[in-house]
């Protein structure tokens, strides 16, 4: 067992989060040949697992138990993939009437939040985020109290009630994203009500809360040597963090400048969100050249052209699924050396 406290940190993304699901694939095939464990699973190689939106949805996805009560994980990675291939194009489904009623997504949310609700509750039925079998973290924004939500497995386990929640509704709410789905209300099972949308709209890379929740919240391992107390540091921590595809979508200085409030609206969003993700980025890199070992921070995040079709978070044509899965392997494989280097310390 490894003596480091292991984080798994993904980027929200929508359908794009089949590209660091497929590198978790390719992950897990690793592992489980240097155990020789074919029935291993990702999540039983982390500690703690953090995401934000559809890196929310997929943390849920490898910690879920295999019923109520089990301590056996029941999502491999490539489940988690096959998740989205299955109901992607069902969750980002419009009709022609919805988009005559949304006015093409200006006036109301792009897509109906009935399917994906109902995917949801069928996949984790009443499970509760105490009932997930590893710490993590999902990110949710609070539009009333106007606060950030961390929404959390050992939380849930050590206050009860108040800080549990079905996993369907914290799925929902860290996918919540403005524009294309409409904000949910949900609620703790003591009855506190929270109003949310997606978490990207302030931790799109959710790699440095997961860093200071693992700092506040989870002890250190002890080592051959010694019997350690106290939380973790960065030098006992390694953290792999991916993303959903870097996109650098330029914009023209002459017509950003004539711009008024509707042609900001989108642009805004996918600056803040990528914006937030560098620095987080930038912020974690600065943290672990403080150790003796920075290696223990990598951050996978491939290049997406902003003129290809993967660059829609929405997109689930037959071609771009594929396309999308092509870039996780092709990913894996570019950073195959360090995920091996990133192995050794996960075991």
């Amino acid at each position: 067992m490894s003596n480091y406290t292991r984080i798994l940190s993904i980027d929200g993304g929508g359908i794009r989060g089949i590209i660091p699901g497929q590198i978790l694939v390719v992950l897990e095939e690793k592992l489980k040949q240097r155990t020789n464990k074919p029935n291993a699973k990702i999540g039983e190689f982390f500690d703690l697992i953090a995401g934000t939106s559809t890196g929310g949805i997929l943390t849920c996805i490898y910690l879920c138990p295999e019923s109520k009560g089990s301590t056996k994980l029941r999502f491999s990675a490539k489940d988690a993939v096959d998740f989205y291939l299955k109901y992607g194009k069902e969750i980002f489904s419009i009709s022609f009437w919805r988009k005559i009623q949304s006015f093409w997504g200006i006036l109301d949310e792009k897509y109906p939040s009935e399917p994906i609700e109902k995917i949801l509750k069928e996949y984790f039925q009443d499970l509760k985020m105490s009932d997930l079998l590893k710490p993590c973290l999902v990110t949710a924004y609070d539009v009333e109290k106007r606060k950030a939500c961390f929404f959390t497995q050992h939380d849930a386990k050590k206050c009860g009630d108040f800080a549990d929640f079905f996993i369907r509704d914290i799925a929902r709410s860290t996918s919540a994203a403005p524009t294309f789905f409409e904000a949910v209300k949900i609620h703790s099972l003591s009855g506190e009500s929270y109003a949310l949308i997606d978490g990207g709209v302030f931790a799109n890379n959710p790699t440095l809360c997961a860093y200071a929740e693992a700092r506040t919240k989870l002890q250190r391992k002890s080592t051959a040597e010694e019997l350690v107390t106290g939380n973790p540091t960065a030098k006992d921590m390694v953290i792999l963090s991916l993303g959903t595809g870097d996109i650098q979508r330029p914009y023209n200085y002459k017509e950003v400048k004539k711009w008024g409030k509707i042609q900001w609206a989108r642009p805004l969003i996918d600056m803040i969100m990528t914006g937030v993700a560098e620095t987080v980025d930038f912020q974690m890199k600065q943290v672990f050249r403080t150790i003796p070992n920075p290696n223990q921070y990598l951050r996978i995040n491939p290049f997406v052209p902003a003129n290809s079709p993967m660059s829609r978070i929405d997109n689930v044509s037959e071609e771009n699924l594929i396309a999308l899965q092509q870039l996780g392997n092709n990913t894996a494989y570019e950073y195959s050396k360090l995920l091996d280097e990133f192995i050794e310390f996960l075991l």
